[in-house]
């Protein structure tokens, strides 16, 4: 069993929350019980990842994608009344990190994907974009396959790059707007989470593959990550409940 208080130092001295401008607030969002024997990760702090964490009994919940979102209805009701009232009610405390979990160099979704993936060389490319290199060329079908098979969920390809690829980029989740680094930095390929209208445009016009591969698909690993570390470092039990998601 370990203290909350000293849990959330730990974090805070990992991911540095301080240096990131961000669209939510980064660490506690919801108070629970003072002592933490049982830690749950997920992506998204769903009604169902509560719901699982209350089954595994757990002293608090560490997610990607929190509560208070910048322009957000502020008002407690509906979908967020029961989200608060089953934390509130069970007494378990709501840790999310944004941001600094996508961007951390160790622990971050970014880092973790390449690991996920076997991309050689990992290493920040600029606005959280991250770049490498695949450890043999691939066909843009063969890539597709890759991204398949590892993050169990079909990628979407749009674009028109080169017949090989061999220098790829990356940022996970909602960055299919940095595809425009991965253009500047004349790499083959690119993959996000999602896709929006101009990036198949971008992609097709530019000379670059590009690979929406899921939002929750490419966001699994920080928060594992980041569980297992404080497994180690508190001895506290860490179990990582994945709520699939389709987008």
């Amino acid at each position: 069993m370990a203290n909350r208080i000293e849990i959330l130092k730990r974090i805070e001295q990992w991911l540095q929350p301080g240096d990131f401008q961000d669209y939510c607030p980064n660490g506690l969002q919801v108070e629970g019980k003072p002592e933490i024997n049982t830690v749950v990760s997920g992506v998204t702090a769903s009604k169902a990842l509560i719901e699982a964490a209350i089954t595994a009994n757990a002293d608090m919940i560490l997610v990607h994608h929190g509560y208070f979102w910048k322009g957000e209805d502020q008002r407690i009701q509906g979908m967020k009344r029961e989200r608060l009232k089953q934390l509130l009610d069970n007494d378990i405390n709501l840790v999310a990190y944004h941001l600094p979990l996508d961007d951390h160099p160790e622990y971050g979704n970014n880092r973790q994907l390449a690991d996920v993936l076997g991309i050689k060389n990992p290493r920040p490319l600029g606005s959280l974009v991250w770049e490498g290199e695949l450890e043999e060329v691939m066909s843009p079908e063969q890539f597709g396959l890759h991204l398949a098979r590892h993050l169990h969920r079909e990628p979407l390809r749009v674009g028109e790059g080169p017949g090989l690829i061999k220098r790829v980029g990356w940022c996970t989740g909602a960055a299919q707007g940095f595809i425009d680094i991965a253009l500047e930095a004349g790499l083959d390929a690119y993959i996000s989470g999602e896709i929006s209208e101009p990036t198949t445009h971008a992609a097709r016009e530019c000379g670059i593959h590009y690979y929406a591969a899921g939002h929750h698909a490419t966001e699994r690993y920080g928060v594992q990550a980041l569980g297992r570390a404080l497994a180690e470092e508190f001895g506290v039990s860490h179990k990582f409940i994945d709520c699939d998601n389709p987008v």
